[in-house]
């Protein structure tokens, strides 16, 4: 049985006073979630989607797993929607959303927004998700080289999210990943930070643990002026466990989540 076998963390950088960032990772699915913007209760979006989809992911474990996210993104839309009912000031929330899931065998990915996803095989690095941003959409268009994005004052303008619209959904597509593969997940704290180029040679040179120090401290050497977060695993082939996994920033705060009995909560290993 195909399983997902990592580890993540998180850090508020060096200039923002709070944590927007959410993560989780565990044996059979990995996530990560930005607040967008600094926005209105940036926190609350992020710890919603990241532990509706995370304890989805749990509750149905061994179901294919394109359903599972395309369902579990459209509950969090339900709930960031209800938070907003229940406090007018978190209107206009939203968060970014990038996830892995398998089914022991397939496994599928779910994106919206600008965090990003990679694998790492053969000592090479392919991203596998495309930013849902303003300047994203005018490389498309050719309106911009794609190496002018980073300097682009428009660079962080996210135009797809989780933003309670039931009408905004996710990517979920199909992914093809064989034992040995490395995944990354990582919000623009540390991919704005620093190149694919460096965040190759970490991966390259160091194990998945010492991996998500390096490529934090790095992120944090550039400047650190957003949250960082990262979950890294490797796909290993092993027996079915029972470990739940490890929440990671926002979501670790139950306070963060908008209704925790919407789905099994998800605990904290």
């Amino acid at each position: 049985m195909l399983r997902i076998s990592g580890t993540g963390a998180t850090h508020v950088g060096l200039v923002r006073e709070n944590n927007e960032d959410a993560g989780f990772i565990g044996p059979f699915c990995m996530l990560i979630a930005d607040g967008v913007g600094g926005g209105a209760a940036g926190e609350v979006a992020s710890a919603t989607t990241a532990y509706v989809v995370s304890a989805s992911a749990m509750t149905h474990q061994g179901e294919p797993p394109a359903g599972v996210l395309t369902d579990a993104v459209r509950q969090a839309q339900g709930q960031l929607a209800l938070g907003v009912e229940q406090d007018p000031d978190r209107g206009g929330m939203a968060t970014t959303l990038t996830a892995l899931l398998t089914d022991g065998k397939t496994f599928a990915l779910a994106h919206i927004g600008d965090s990003r996803g990679y694998v790492f095989r053969d000592d090479q690095l392919t991203r596998i998700t495309t930013d849902h941003t303003y300047v994203q959409g005018l490389v498309d268009e050719g309106r911009l080289e794609e190496n002018a994005m980073a300097t682009h004052p428009w660079r962080n303008m996210v135009m797809r999210s989780v933003n309670g619209r039931p009408d905004e959904k996710a990517d979920v597509t199909p992914l093809s990943l064989a034992v040995g593969d490395r995944v990354l997940l990582a919000t623009d704290g540390l991919t704005d930070m620093i190149s694919e180029e460096w965040i190759t040679e970490i991966l390259r040179r160091h194990d998945d643990d010492a991996a998500i120090e390096a490529l934090i401290a790095a992120a944090l050497g550039c400047g650190g002026r957003d949250n960082v977060t990262c979950v890294l695993a490797t796909i290993i082939d092993g027996p079915r466990v029972s470990a739940d996994g490890i929440l990671i920033g926002s979501v670790r705060d139950v306070h963060n989540i908008v209704d925790a009995a919407a789905v099994h909560r998800a605990k904290s290993a």
